[in-house]
């Protein structure tokens, strides 16, 4: 019989086969991205119910196959409770597992995701953040460990650190010579470009410690959606979801 191991990971997606059984797709610590089976986990009586679910987060004892892993245990240590009671937050936390899904490859380690997944989850437990401050940092420390993220320390064009300006079409800040080439360039306030630099050189840790003011977010607000929409080659179905229900 195949070695067991033993991963720690969040189930990013879930989907049935069959009658009684589940493919799970786990973001995984050891193994980045990977696809499980769950046999029986539709049974009521079932072990393996509680790693069904998406944001089930612990240790998944597996058998490796051929094309994907089988689940033998787990041990859960986190079903973020508190998010699935709300369904905004489910919608916030659903886009962001989506992101994921799509930023990451299987067997590809992706540490630095699973942390960031994990903490900004919690962050959706806590009522003292805003959801919506909470997105524009996860997509943006999600662009940095892509290397798809904006250039928000100095000119794209020549170098200079004097920046105010930031267009999504050219892929981040300009001087103020060099915007007015990009008709799409606005003026950024001292306090969106700084916070937007925290976040791409922030320790995760330090990601979900601060606020914004109201003219912070709506610059933030409209920098990120105009960035992702030109630089993120993907519709997100929760988003859609999520953008209907917040109308």
């Amino acid at each position: 019989m195949t070695d067991r191991v033993t991963y720690t990971g969040m189930v990013i997606k879930c989907s049935d086969v069959k009658e009684y059984d589940k493919r799970l797709v786990i973001l995984t610590r050891e193994m980045g991205k990977i696809v499980v089976f769950a046999r029986g986990a539709k049974r009521p009586k079932s072990a393996l119910v509680p790693a069904s679910r998406i944001f089930a987060y612990g240790e998944f004892e597996l058998y490796p196959g051929k094309d994907a892993f089988s689940l033998n245990k787990v041990y859960i240590n986190e079903m973020f409770e508190n998010l699935t009671k709300d369904i905004t937050a489910v919608c916030y936390g659903s886009y962001f597992l989506e992101m994921v899904d799509y930023f990451t490859q299987d067997g590809v380690r992706a540490d630095n995701i699973l942390k960031l997944l994990y903490i900004t989850l919690k962050a959706l437990e806590n009522d003292n953040i805003p959801n919506e401050l909470i997105r524009y940092i996860f997509e943006l420390k999600m662009l940095v460990f892509s290397g798809e993220y904006p250039e928000t320390f100095q000119c794209l064009k020549c170098q200079k650190e004097n920046v105010m300006y930031f267009s999504a079409a050219a892929g981040g800040c300009l001087c103020k010579e060099h915007q007015k080439q990009y008709g799409d360039s606005i003026s950024l306030s001292a306090s969106t470009l700084y916070t937007m630099q925290y976040i791409i050189t922030s320790k995760l840790e330090k990601l979900y410690t601060f606020l914004v003011k109201p003219e912070v977010l709506n610059e933030l607000r409209f920098v990120m959606k105009r960035y992702m929409s030109l630089h993120v080659d993907k519709e997100f179905k929760s988003l859609e979801i999520l953008n209907a229900l917040l109308k």
